[in-house]
């Protein structure tokens, strides 16, 4: 995660396409990728939600240091057209209605402290952080907020069974679940699935069209053996008949 602002951690550079540190670890990098692109297939049938992460949200046209970067955020209303960034002034002053970010040891105080200002001061309807290490973030390494009344409230943390720590997502309407051999996973209630990522629906395509093939080849072998019985039974009753002898009445 990124911010800048009256902290001016990044220096005022006239350009989009500006530096961004690269995650802390593999766990952060890999819940960065997985977030994203989790998100955006699940809404990828869906017109106008845009869903984009690691980029920077400008939100003061008159002053490029205003800028914040989410590591995941989903903004409903808006094309998905590619963006260098998203600038709130030339959206319609549209913020972004979820945010996620993955905390490390060197964001925890903004992801904890400093973040949730911007961001309710944006409007952001949902803030949550989750901390892959579990060293970090305390008591729980998965944590949200709502946005009531101008202020935030958390959300409730809900044990479910198997130990999966469970968060409902009102905006996105999924829960945030954390597995305790899966790690973190954006969860449908209604259709009862976990969301994957690009490389986990690839796979999972494979082994449903796989399946399918030899569900087709199961059929095709035992439609072929029903056809040689039928052809066997036929020629045994025509040789009965050719004997003088009705099959119908054996």
């Amino acid at each position: 995660m990124i911010i800048s602002g009256d902290l001016k951690l990044i220096s005022p550079i006239e350009s989009d396409e500006d530096f961004q540190p690269m995650p802390e670890g593999d766990k952060q990098r890999r819940n960065l990728s997985y977030t994203t692109e989790a998100l955006r297939l699940w809404f990828e049938a869906q017109a106008n939600v845009y869903v984009s992460g690691n980029l920077f949200i400008r939100y003061m046209d008159n002053n490029i240091e205003k800028r914040i970067a989410p590591d995941t955020f989903v903004v409903f209303g808006m094309s998905k057209e590619d963006r260098v960034s998203y600038k709130i002034y030339e959206e319609g002053g549209k913020a972004p209605d979820f945010v996620l970010e993955i905390t490390s040891k060197g964001t925890v105080t903004k992801d904890r402290e400093q973040n949730p200002l911007i961001y309710r001061d944006l409007g952001v309807k949902e803030y949550f952080q989750y901390d892959p290490t579990g060293e970090y973030l305390k008591p729980t390494s998965l944590q949200g907020v709502r946005l009531e009344q101008g202020r935030y409230e958390a959300i409730a943390v809900s044990v479910l069974p198997d130990d999966i720590l469970s968060l409902h997502s009102e905006v996105l309407g999924l829960d945030l679940h954390l597995y305790p051999d899966r790690g973190f996973r954006f969860y449908d209630p209604i259709s009862n699935q976990v969301l994957l990522s690009y490389a986990e629906a690839e796979r999972a395509r494979f082994q449903a069209e796989l399946e399918r093939s030899f569900e087709q080849q199961a059929r095709l072998q035992a439609e072929a053996i029903a056809d040689q019985e039928r052809q066997q039974k036929e020629k045994l009753a025509n040789y009965l008949r050719s004997l003088g002898i009705n099959p119908d009445e054996i």
